[in-house]
Protein backbone atom coordinates (compact mmCIF):
# COMPACT_ATOMS: atom_id res chain seq x y z
CA UNK A 1 0.00 0.00 0.00
CA UNK A 2 1.18 3.26 -0.95
CA UNK A 3 2.03 6.08 1.65
CA UNK A 4 0.78 9.36 1.24
CA UNK A 5 3.00 12.07 0.89
CA UNK A 6 2.53 15.54 2.95
CA UNK A 7 1.55 17.09 -0.75
CA UNK A 8 -1.01 14.43 -1.00
CA UNK A 9 -1.95 15.51 2.38
CA UNK A 10 -2.11 19.05 1.21
CA UNK A 11 -3.88 18.20 -1.53
CA UNK A 12 -6.45 16.67 0.61
CA UNK A 13 -6.81 19.72 2.79
CA UNK A 14 -6.95 22.48 0.11
CA UNK A 15 -10.00 20.44 -1.01
CA UNK A 16 -11.46 20.28 2.35
CA UNK A 17 -11.17 23.61 2.97
CA UNK A 18 -10.94 25.91 -0.50
CA UNK A 19 -9.85 29.19 2.41
CA UNK A 20 -6.28 29.04 1.76
CA UNK A 21 -3.92 27.64 -0.91
CA UNK A 22 -1.10 24.99 -0.96
CA UNK A 23 1.35 27.72 -0.67
CA UNK A 24 -0.07 29.04 2.46
CA UNK A 25 0.34 25.83 4.22
CA UNK A 26 3.87 25.65 2.53
CA UNK A 27 4.78 29.23 4.06
CA UNK A 28 2.82 28.52 7.76
CA UNK A 29 5.52 25.69 8.18
CA UNK A 30 8.61 27.33 6.72
CA UNK A 31 7.50 29.90 9.34
CA UNK A 32 7.24 27.85 11.95
CA UNK A 33 10.83 26.36 11.34
CA UNK A 34 12.36 30.09 11.18
CA UNK A 35 10.01 30.42 14.75
CA UNK A 36 11.74 27.59 16.40
CA UNK A 37 15.51 28.36 15.12
CA UNK A 38 14.78 31.85 16.23
CA UNK A 39 14.10 30.30 19.73
CA UNK A 40 16.98 28.70 19.37
CA UNK A 41 15.90 25.47 21.51
CA UNK A 42 13.88 22.87 19.60
CA UNK A 43 10.49 22.61 21.88
CA UNK A 44 6.80 23.19 21.32
CA UNK A 45 5.84 26.71 19.99
CA UNK A 46 2.82 28.80 21.29
CA UNK A 47 0.29 30.61 18.98
CA UNK A 48 1.33 34.25 20.09
CA UNK A 49 5.43 33.15 19.37
CA UNK A 50 3.77 31.70 15.85
CA UNK A 51 2.30 34.51 14.97
CA UNK A 52 5.16 36.86 15.89
CA UNK A 53 7.40 34.13 13.87
CA UNK A 54 5.61 34.39 11.09
CA UNK A 55 5.08 38.37 10.56
CA UNK A 56 8.99 38.26 11.09
CA UNK A 57 9.38 35.73 8.47
CA UNK A 58 7.20 37.02 5.68
CA UNK A 59 8.73 40.52 6.24
CA UNK A 60 12.05 39.20 5.31
CA UNK A 61 10.78 36.99 2.74
CA UNK A 62 8.68 39.59 0.94
CA UNK A 63 8.98 42.77 2.41
CA UNK A 64 6.53 45.49 1.74
CA UNK A 65 4.97 43.09 -0.57
CA UNK A 66 3.81 40.40 2.26
CA UNK A 67 -0.03 41.20 2.93
CA UNK A 68 -0.77 41.16 -0.46
CA UNK A 69 1.26 37.29 -1.19
CA UNK A 70 -0.75 36.29 2.22
CA UNK A 71 -4.10 37.82 0.81
CA UNK A 72 -3.08 35.84 -2.50
CA UNK A 73 -3.08 32.62 -0.53
CA UNK A 74 -6.78 33.28 1.48
CA UNK A 75 -4.33 34.43 4.70
CA UNK A 76 -5.81 37.62 5.88
CA UNK A 77 -5.88 37.85 9.52
CA UNK A 78 -4.30 35.83 12.57
CA UNK A 79 -7.16 33.56 12.72
CA UNK A 80 -6.51 32.16 9.28
CA UNK A 81 -3.55 31.65 10.01
CA UNK A 82 -4.61 29.35 13.20
CA UNK A 83 -7.17 27.92 11.10
CA UNK A 84 -4.12 26.87 8.66
CA UNK A 85 -2.37 25.48 11.71
CA UNK A 86 -5.53 23.24 12.92
CA UNK A 87 -5.92 21.95 9.42
CA UNK A 88 -2.30 20.88 9.72
CA UNK A 89 -2.73 19.71 13.00
CA UNK A 90 -5.41 17.48 11.95
CA UNK A 91 -3.58 15.97 9.12
CA UNK A 92 -1.16 14.41 11.72
CA UNK A 93 1.43 17.38 10.02
CA UNK A 94 1.90 18.74 12.92
CA UNK A 95 1.48 18.32 16.82
CA UNK A 96 -0.29 20.34 19.26
CA UNK A 97 -0.55 20.56 23.38
CA UNK A 98 -4.18 20.33 25.16
CA UNK A 99 -3.58 24.25 26.24
CA UNK A 100 -3.71 24.75 22.14
CA UNK A 101 -6.82 26.10 20.62
CA UNK A 102 -7.76 28.59 17.74
CA UNK A 103 -8.36 31.56 20.29
CA UNK A 104 -4.54 31.27 20.80
CA UNK A 105 -4.66 33.26 17.00
CA UNK A 106 -7.76 35.09 17.55
CA UNK A 107 -6.00 38.09 19.92
CA UNK A 108 -3.09 38.44 17.38
CA UNK A 109 -2.24 41.62 15.43
CA UNK A 110 -4.00 43.88 12.67
CA UNK A 111 -2.24 43.04 9.28
CA UNK A 112 -2.02 46.21 8.91
CA UNK A 113 -0.10 47.42 11.36
CA UNK A 114 2.15 44.05 11.03
CA UNK A 115 2.56 44.24 7.37
CA UNK A 116 2.09 48.08 6.04
CA UNK A 117 2.72 50.11 8.88
CA UNK A 118 6.80 48.94 8.63
CA UNK A 119 6.92 50.31 5.40
CA UNK A 120 5.21 53.77 5.60
CA UNK A 121 7.17 56.75 5.13
CA UNK A 122 8.24 58.40 8.41
CA UNK A 123 6.36 61.99 8.82
CA UNK A 124 9.42 64.34 10.10
CA UNK A 125 8.34 67.79 11.72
Amino acid sequence: MNELTVEDLLETIVHEDERYTIDAYHFIREGLDYTVKKLRKPRHVKGGELLDGIREYALKEFGPLSKRVLSEWGIHSCSDIGHIVFNLVNAGLLGKTEEDSLADFEAGYDFNDAFLRPFKPVKVH
